[in-house]
C-alpha cells in the first residue's frame, strides 16, 4: 500500500471512530499523521507542556517507534498498524494496566490471539503486537499514554542472535497471516479495536485490574510454560495476581514477579 493510501484509510476509519467514541469520553479528539517519530513521544511532549486532553494520534508510519525497554518497533505505511492513546484516567491502582489493554485489544482482534506478560499479543508463539503503557504528571492527575503497535502484514525483520541467556528472538507475524479471511486494512482493525478499548479502560479506571484476570488468564500464554527471568531466574508460569503481577514458581516456592523481562526457557 502507498503512503497516500494508508494515510486516507487512516483518515476514512477515524471519521467513523470519532462518533463511536465521543459519546463515551467527552472531548475526545482524532489526529491522524502521515509519519512522526513516535505516537508515544508526541504525546509526552505534548503532555510536559500542560496539554492532557483525550485524544487518539494515529501515524502511518513511525520512524523511532518505541516498545518496551527502548526497543525499536519496525512500522510500514499499511503494513502495521501504529497509534497512542492518551487519556486523564484517574483509577485508585495503575497497576496491570498495560495487561488489561492486552486483553481489550486481543478480544477484539482474534479467539486464537494469546498474551505474554506484560505487554506482547502472541499468535502461536510469534509476536503480533506490543503495548507500551507510558504516565505524565499533569496538574493534580495522570495522563496515561496507551501506545499500541500491530503488524496487519508479517513485517521482514533483519536477523538478530540470541539473547545473553540463550532466548530465540521472537518471530512476528502480521495480522493477515492470522486472519486472512477478515482482509481489513490498518484503519479497518483500528475500527475493530478503539471503541472497545475505551471501553475497558473506563471498567480499569472504576474496577482495576481485578475486573480483567479471569479474562487474562483465558488468554495467557506463558501458564504452565518453563521461563526465564532477565535476573537469571528461572520456573513456571502460574498466572497472574489480581494485581497483574506474574506469578512465577521456582525452586524457592511461588513468588510474585512485577518488573523483569521474561522469556520461554529453550528445551
Amino acid at each position: 500500500m502507498t503512503p497516500q493510501r494508508a494515510l486516507a484509510d487512516l483518515h476514512a476509519a477515524a471519521e467513523t471512530l470519532w462518533q463511536a467514541v465521543a459519546p463515551l469520553w467527552p472531548g475526545f479528539a482524532i489526529e491522524v499523521l502521515p509519519t512522526i517519530d513516535s505516537t508515544n513521544t508526541e504525546l509526552m511532549r505534548r503532555a510536559r507542556q500542560g496539554l492532557a486532553d483525550p485524544l487518539l494520534l494515529v501515524a502511518a508510519e513511525q520512524t523511532a517507534g518505541r516498545g518496551r525497554r527502548g526497543r525499536n518497533w519496525v512500522s510500514r505505511p499499511g503494513g502495521s498498524l501504529t497509534f497512542s492513546l492518551g487519556l486523564p484516567l484517574r483509577p485508585a491502582d495503575w497497576s496491570g494496566l498495560s495487561l488489561a489493554v492486552g486483553v481489550s485489544l486481543a478480544e477484539a482482534l482474534h479467539p486464537d490471539v494469546r498474551l505474554k506478560w506484560p505487554n506482547d499479543l502472541w499468535w502461536q508463539d510469534r509476536k503480533l503486537g506490543g503495548i507500551l503503557v507510558e504516565t505524565a504528571n499533569v496538574g493534580s492527575g495522570r495522563y496515561a499514554i496507551i501506545g499500541i503497535g500491530l503488524n496487519v502484514t508479517t513485517p521482514k525483520l533483519p536477523e538478530t542472535p540470541p539473547d545473553l541467556h540463550g532466548a530465540a528472538p521472537m518471530p512476528a507475524v502480521g495480522l493477515h497471516t492470522l486472519a486472512p479471511q477478515v482482509a481489513l486494512t490498518a484503519g479497518g482493525w483500528l475500527a475493530r479495536v478503539l471503541p472497545a478499548l475505551v471501553r475497558d479502560l473506563l471498567v480499569f479506571e472504576r474496577e482495576g485490574f481485578a475486573a480483567f484476570q479471569a479474562r487474562f488468564s483465558q488468554r495467557d500464554a506463558l501458564r504452565g510454560r518453563a521461563v526465564r527471568l532477565s535476573d537469571g531466574q528461572e520456573g513456571m508460569a502460574d498466572g497472574v495476581r489480581a494485581d497483574g503481577a506474574l506469578w512465577l514458581q521456582g525452586p524457592c516456592g511461588r513468588v510474585a514477579v512485577v518488573q523483569q523481562e521474561v522469556s520461554v526457557r529453550p528445551c
